[in-house]
């Protein structure tokens, strides 16, 4: 615990996250999705001014967030081929380290989940019978995220919902002088209907079945609350629920549980949708969008992914 307090207070970054004022832009981290082997941007459908960048574009899209105020980001990585048996070292390696040369005032957070990698799309590997081989799926999933801290990621993200991932990956890190990296951890995440149009960003539709075996049943609160606590027992930084408004009446309780802070993550579905009702002239879509914004403030949320940070300074101006 006191090894988690001091990471928090490591740099303004986390200190913005962690302290207990109201939501604002130091306290928003913008998507990004970068694809090997993309020769143009290309727009993701459903979430406009948001795209799939090349590893020459995405310089120039975090040059103009950092001019709107935008200070943190969470990126996706998109590898050009599947595999079971390897990753991509060089893509992953190059990229991440070409954007921390160039913007070392930016505060990197890097995803940390298989399903852009794995054949079959999902976010574990699977026993020849089909049930999940957690011990392979935690051993790929934490060399995953030594191989972005090693690179120079400034924090990891795991967002997959295995048991035991946090405590893999604050081991693997530790044991590799990572110990000042934090693990922002998709702590309460639900199998949901309304991740769509992120799936097609991040080419992680599964290829059969769902992800019930190991997200949440949105029904369930207990559980929702106890994976929460689990994982700040594992050691990690900071918990988030996702998505966000369909899970925001858990932000409080988990904050009062864990002691942590707690963000939400405003996902694709829900963005989405915003940007179809304005289409349809049913709403403004940036009073809208801000008035999402001031329902997670209202519940407490310390932190907010949201595709909308770009924006994020000029709407609380």
């Amino acid at each position: 615990m006191k090894k988690q307090t001091l990471r928090l207070r490591s740099n303004k970054y986390l200190r913005h996250l962690s302290e207990s004022g109201s939501l604002n832009v130091n306290k928003m981290i913008q998507p990004l999705f970068l694809v090997e082997g993309l020769i143009e941007k290309e727009p993701i459908k459903g979430l406009p001014d948001v795209y799939r960048d090349t590893n020459q574009t995405i310089f120039k899209q975090i040059e103009s967030d950092l001019k709107s105020g935008v200070t943190q980001f969470l990126l996706f990585m998109v590898p050009s081929e599947k595999s079971d048996t390897s990753f991509s070292k060089d893509f992953y390696h190059t990229n991440i380290s070409a954007i921390k040369s160039k913007f070392p005032e930016m505060f990197l957070w890097l995803d940390t989940c298989i399903c852009s990698v794995t054949t079959t799309g999902h976010c574990c590997h699977f026993h020849p019978k089909g049930t999940i081989d957690l011990p392979l799926t935690l051993q790929r999933l934490s060399e995953l995220a030594l191989i972005y801290a090693d690179a120079g990621a400034d924090g990891i993200a795991p967002s997959d919902m295995m048991d035991g991932r946090v405590a893999s990956h604050r081991k693997i890190l530790d044991d590799n002088n990572h110990i000042h990296v934090p693990i922002m951890s998709y702590s309460t995440k639900f199998k949901s209907h309304f991740y769509g149009p992120f799936r097609g960003a991040a080419d992680s539709s599964p290829q059969f079945g769902d992800r019930s075996g190991y997200q949440l049943d949105v029904r369930d609160r207990d559980t929702a609350i106890h994976t929460s606590i689990r994982d700040k027992e594992e050691g990690a930084d900071l918990l988030m629920v996702k998505p966000g408004l369909t899970a925001i009446d858990l932000i409080g309780p988990i904050k009062d549980k864990t002691g942590l802070p707690t963000g939400a993550y405003q996902v694709s579905g829900e963005y989405a949708s915003l940007v179809y009702l304005a289409k349809e002239g049913f709403l403004d879509f940036e009073e809208g969008l801000k008035e999402t914004w001031d329902v997670f403030r209202r519940a407490g949320s310390s932190f907010l992914i949201t595709y909308g940070a770009r924006i994020a300074k000029r709407l609380y101006s």
